[in-house]
């Protein structure tokens, strides 16, 4: 047997949401700890190696965590399972014992169903499933068919499965219509005791890209944003009609198909995607071979359509026949689908149940991903109110559309509503949930201004020039989490640290007993989490400030579930070395024991020391910290902000941050060059420390209370 243990994914048909089910399997035990690794015994020819690539495959390694490559991955062809069904047989399991080792488990992916009958390709998937000793996961389409259909197609797949010697652990149905009751989850169940999961249809899991219904048209894009051929056609029209005719047929998210010496219909299509009010369409195929020419030719390119064109030299109707046949898959840059698949797969399968029959368990390590799976449940339990500044960028938006799929928080965008749900629509993207506001809305400004200028005019701020502040995003922003319109804020993809913050240290302002503000950044290592700080705002802090940035540093820990074991570090440990710097660690020590006496800390004390047990034993052998600690505080800006780059790019750590903290209010400032993930990430942060300010708010409230009672 392999040392790594496996499951095989099969289904007796086509399209049957197969690879969405492998991809919430996949993260559901990336989850847990383990080192996920994909195989797909059979592939295509046209998708091998040196001919081309298989998309589902890709998504789902790129979703894993182990070290297998495609080519890994990779078993044999359907040509050689039918020439030499012996031989390749094989071959597949011994490319399964060589990949083994590699993964802690093993997701297995049965075939597509692409040129041989339904009976003989799940015969084969059922003697892959038993040679290599995986259990079965089957999954049903339940799409188009009744109940009693569906049970029958999951019975037939069973009795093949036992047939040739491979054990199902569950089912899955899935593309299921209607409600979906307690009872009809008994008419489904094919045998008493086999346990079942129903997951209902999302048509838009199948929906075909642009990019897919150009390589289906055999098109070339010729104006347009190439970025936007990732965005999914929700619908394909035929613009056989008058340009009046066909404005009252399209929707947001349309393909339309029209000859390409249709030329009035091109450029009043092009022209209504600059009218907010118009839908705004996915994609555009001009047929017939025909290219704007001559004046045509320069007027569209001079309308710099974001939209894009493609050329294809079929006719109209073969055309609307290869892009109405074109079903879309989920592929790793199929952002928008992965998250509705996951949150799908998440809402309907019980997880602990399944990795109980697949018999896995957690290996107790807290890896990167699981630490950032564990931020968005968290942030999930109770929704709180962001508000994001910065609505004209394109990563800004992807982040909200992650964020409002996955159910992390609730989100406030600033800019112009019309603008931001046109270009959120160009994307692909789907931020209805999102709430828009205008940082010029009269209302808005006019109460966030009396507050400003309030709170401000001991400085001699007046009215109208508040009025004028408060409009910048970055006061905006600020003024409604200060006024309670918001429970956190995060920016700065688009600008400064200073920018950013500035606004939240004349109006937050900082926590009781808190005189600095700092940032720190969560680094997640192979198997465990640490928190740094401060890496971001005080450049050479006293040993006051060291002693703020601990003890928030240590708060911040306990928010994410961090046991604070602080280390105050030095270039000395214990009492080894003098100087003004040691000193000033001694000291800010000396101060976090006296007001926080509650935490274990220890200072000045060496990085070494700090993590690793055998110095700690030799150096401080009585020490609590020493050798285990979690909360690394840095003497100075410059030693903690090039540590952490140190660390992050040595040893391949995950650095979330930076975390700011010490305000009344979370205010989260991205870098300029944050990514989509990264803005998830600090969206997920910012909402949990907004949960905590609540929960703080409500709990020094009933002290309050308690204490009027006992008077």
């Amino acid at each position: 047997m392999p040392s790594a243990r496996s499951l095989m994914i099969i289904s007796p048909e086509g399209h049957s949401g197969k690879a969405t089910t492998a991809l919430g399997v996949i993260d559901l035990l990336v989850r847990q700890g383990l080192k996920v690794g994909v195989y797909r015994p059979v592939f295509r020819e046209s998708e091998s190696l040196a001919g081309g690539h298989d998309e589902t495959l890709e998504m789902l390694l790129e979703h894993a965590n182990s070290p297998l490559t495609y080519e890994d991955a990779c078993g044999v062809t359907y040509e050689e399972i039918h020439e030499k069904p012996d031989e390749a047989m094989a071959k597949i399991v011994a490319k399964y014992h060589e990949i083994a080792a590699k993964a802690d488990v093993l997701v297995v992916l049965g075939t597509d169903y692409t040129d041989v009958s339904s009976s003989t390709e799940l015969a084969i998937n059922c003697r892959i499933a038993a040679n290599i000793g995986a259990p079965v996961l089957l999954v049903v389409s339940g799409l188009g068919r009744n109940d009693e259909a569906a049970n029958a197609t999951a019975s037939m797949a069973l009795t093949e499965l036992k047939k040739n010697h491979a054990v199902a652990i569950g089912a899955v149905y899935t593309r299921l219509e209607g409600l979906i009751t307690k009872e009809r989850k008994e008419r489904l169940c094919p045998e008493p005791d086999l346990p079942i999961w129903t997951v209902p249809e999302e048509g838009f899991l199948g929906v075909p890209t642009v990019g897919q219904l150009k390589d289906a048209v055999n098109g070339q894009q010729f104006l347009g944003d190439p970025a936007l051929l990732t965005r999914e056609a929700s619908d394909v029209v035929v613009g056989a009609m008058s340009l009046r005719h066909l404005l009252d047929r399209i929707a947001d998210g349309d393909v339309v198909i029209t000859a390409g010496d249709r030329t009035e219909v091109l450029i009043g299509l092009l022209s209504a995607q600059k009218t907010p009010e118009f839908p705004t369409l996915a994609g555009i195929i001009l047929t017939g071979g025909y290219r704007p020419k001559g004046n045509v030719n320069r007027l569209v390119k001079a309308m710099s359509p974001n939209v894009p064109v493609i050329l294809t030299d079929m006719d109209t109707y073969p055309a609307a026949r290869a892009a109405s046949r074109c079903r879309g898959r989920i592929s790793a840059s199929s952002a928008r689908k992965i998250d509705l698949a996951l949150q799908l797969f998440e809402n309907n399968v019980d997880g602990k149940d399944l990795l109980d029959r697949i018999a896995v368990k957690s290996t107790g390590v807290v890896t990167p991903v699981m630490f950032e799976y564990s931020l968005m449940e968290q942030a999930g339990k109770q929704k709180e109110r962001i508000v994001l500044p910065e609505g004209s960028d394109d990563r800004i938006l992807r982040a909200a559309s992650t964020v409002l799929a996955r159910g992390i928080a609730k989100l406030i965008i600033l800019g112009d509503e019309g603008k931001i749900r046109q270009r959120a629509a160009e994307l692909g993207l789907d931020i209805s949930g999102a709430k828009i506001i205008s940082p010029h809305d009269p209302e808005y400004v006019e109460k966030y201004a009396k507050v400003y200028t309030k709170l401000r005019e001991k400085k001699g701020m007046t009215l109208e020039r508040a009025r004028e502040i408060v409009q910048d995003v970055s006061y905006f922003g600020t003024m409604m989490v200060y006024c309670g319109d918001a429970d956190g804020m995060v920016s700065g993809a688009a600008h400064t640290t200073a920018h950013t913050i500035r606004p939240s240290f004349e109006t937050i302002k900082t926590k009781p007993g808190i005189s600095s503000v700092s940032g720190v950044f969560l680094m997640c290592l192979e198997d465990q989490v640490l928190v740094y700080g401060d890496c971001a705002v005080i450049p050479d802090p006293t040993a006051e400030q060291l002693a703020d940035i601990a003890i928030s540093s240590a708060a911040t820990a306990q928010q994410f579930g961090i046991e604070p074991r602080i280390a105050m570090l030095s270039y000395s440990t214990g009492d080894s070395g003098t100087g003004a710097d040691v000193d000033k660690v001694r000291e800010a020590t000396a101060l976090v024991r006296e007001r926080r006496p509650d935490l274990e800390v220890e200072g000045p004390i060496q990085y070494d020391a700090a993590v690793d047990a055998a110095v700690a034993a030799s150096k401080l052998p009585n020490s609590k910290v020493a050798g285990k600690a979690t909360v690394f505080v840095f003497p100075d800006l410059n030693t903690g902000n090039n540590t952490y780059k140190a660390v992050q790019r040595s040893s391949g750590a995950v650095a979330i941050g930076p975390v700011l903290q010490g305000l009344n209010q979370p205010v989260n400032d991205l870098s300029r060059g944050a990514l989509v993930e990264d803005i998830v990430n600090t969206i997920a942060i910012t909402a949990i420390q907004a949960q905590a300010e609540k929960a703080e708010g409500n709990k020094t409230a009933k002290s309050s209370d308690n204490a009027q009672g006992e008077k």
